[in-house]
This record gives C-alpha cells, structure tokens and sequence, in this order.
C-alpha cells in the first residue's frame, strides 16, 4: 500500500514525522511520500526513520503555487526532490517569511478581536516545525474554549477569503504565492517529478494542457476533496496527456480538514515505478 501525499510537523500535520510513520507502519503503509508545504527540511530524517521502521519514504513537497493567468491557485507536488537543494530553497524560503509575517498579523488581528491568546500560546503548537499556519491558531483557541474543532464556523469567521457571496473574515491575510511555472521548474530543477495536487480543489483542470508544456509529468487522481467527477477529469486528461496519476490521503493529522486513513487514497505500486521512470527520463534531459 502506498500514500503520495502526506505532511509532517514540519508543515501543518498535527503529528511529528516519527508518528508519522509509526502511523504509516500500523495502517500497512510500505511506500510514503511526505511533502510538507514548501520546505524539504525533515526529509532526511524521515528517510533514515524510514529505514529504521521498514517504509520506503519518497522525498517530497508540495509547493504553494498561483496560476497568474486564470487567477487561482494551484499545488504542485514534487516527488524524488532533492533535499535541500538550493532551487527548492531560493524559490520557497521567501514564501516561507511571508506566511509567517501573515500569522503574526493574523493573531494580531484576532486579539484585537477580544480574542484572549497570545503569540507564545500558537507557537507552541509548531515545535520542529517552519512556520506558524491557521491550524496552529485555531488549535490555541480550541484550547481556550473558542471553538470544539479546528474547522467550522469560527474557521470561516476569522480566515475566509471573502467572494461567493462570503464575507471576508476578520483576521485574513493575503500571501502573494509562487508562479505555477516557477514551482514546476524547480522541482524538476531539483531532480523531482512535479504533480498537479487536487486538481478539483481549486479547478486547476484547464491549465493541465499548457503546464504540460512546461514539464508537469503527472496528476493527482485519488484525493480525498475529489468526487468521483473529479477522479474522472483527472484519469482522462492523465490518458490525454500521458501523466502519471497518483493519488494521496493528503494527511494532516488532527489538523486534516477530513479524517482519512493514511494508504485510503492508494493508485497501486506500480505508481512508484512510474515515477522512478519519469524521474529518470528527467535526469537524462538535464546533463
């Protein structure tokens, strides 16, 4: 069984990557890609803990992108990244500081609210981790009694983008995100296969023939926001465009917007060889 989308601590899982995979282990998991937002930091360890507990563990990320032409966002993950290697970094590290410069505000905005928390009480939800996300503020308020679950209503009073006949929430921040085209060069760059993630989530479907052309090498099929049309969408432009489809839990942990069991989400071992393939082809184009 094999899980291609999966967070850590380092990101905005509820769970260290040790409990992590400890989890993957229980639930049968042999194959886990972890590919926390924006940062490779944590994947050595989890390849060594990998090897320690007896799953192979894919080096990944998922990288936090925009696409400028439609105006809306896109996630593109990596997989067989490169940890550490430096186009990941220079194109994710600004990203990083503005998102975190974005929770300082948020939390600002939300004590100014008449919200009884502190910066400190958010922060020590991110032990081991590279940043402060809207997980880790609502879990300081669960903790002081504003709210029973981390999404709901107060989710959508205090982080809504607004549009849709929503009302923008009182505390949201914008975060200018990173060109689609960018992430896809970097992690090929990186030495990784980059994978448009949920494409239903943001109705990413339309740009797939042009970021094709760029180098995306596959599309995220199994997820769990993708219904059965969603599934549908991807499977056939994966065929059209000879994509690898993969698919993933996406696990968060206590964090997850819905609980899904790691390996749930699994597109078959024979995915793992695909990638390896593509990930091969690429290294071949690049010397």
């Amino acid at each position: 069984m094999i899980d291609l989308h999966c967070h850590t601590k380092v990101s905005d899982n509820s769970l260290s990557i040790e409990e992590v995979i400890l989890l993957a282990k229980e639930k049968g998991v042999t194959h886990l890609a972890i590919t926390d937002h924006d940062t490779t930091a944590g994947l050595q360890e989890a390849i060594e803990l990998g090897e320690r507990y007896g799953i192979e563990i894919i080096p990944g990320i998922e990288i936090s992108a925009y696409d400028f032409k439609r105006q809306t966002r896109a996630h593109i993950l990596g997989f067989y990244v490169t940890p550490g290697h430096q186009a990941i970094y220079d194109l994710c590290q600004p990203m990083i500081n503005r998102r975190h410069q974005a929770s300082i505000n948020m939390v600002a905005k939300i004590i100014e609210a008449g919200y009884e928390i502190t910066w400190e009480e958010v922060e020590q939800f991110t032990a081991g981790g590279k940043g402060v996300y809207k997980q880790h503020i609502m879990h300081a308020l669960l903790e002081k009694g504003y709210t029973d679950h981390i999404y709901g209503e107060l989710y959508k009073k205090l982080f809504s983008r607004g549009g849709a006949a929503q009302t923008q929430g009182i505390a949201f921040e914008s975060i200018e995100y990173i060109d689609v085209f960018d992430a896809i060069k970097a992690i090929r760059e990186a030495g990784g296969v980059p994978v448009l993630a949920h494409p239903g989530q943001f109705n990413n479907f339309a740009a797939v023939p042009e970021w094709v052309q760029i180098g995306l090498e596959g599309i995220e099929v199994k997820h769990p926001l993708h219904a059965e049309e969603e599934e549908r969408k991807a499977s056939e432009l994966a065929d059209q465009f000879n994509l690898v489809q993969t698919g993933g839990t996406d696990f968060h942990g206590f964090y997850g917007e819905k609980e899904t069991d790691l390996g749930s989400k699994c597109m078959g071992l024979n995915t793992i060889e695909r990638l390896k393939q593509r990930q091969q082809s690429i290294f071949e184009t690049s010397v």
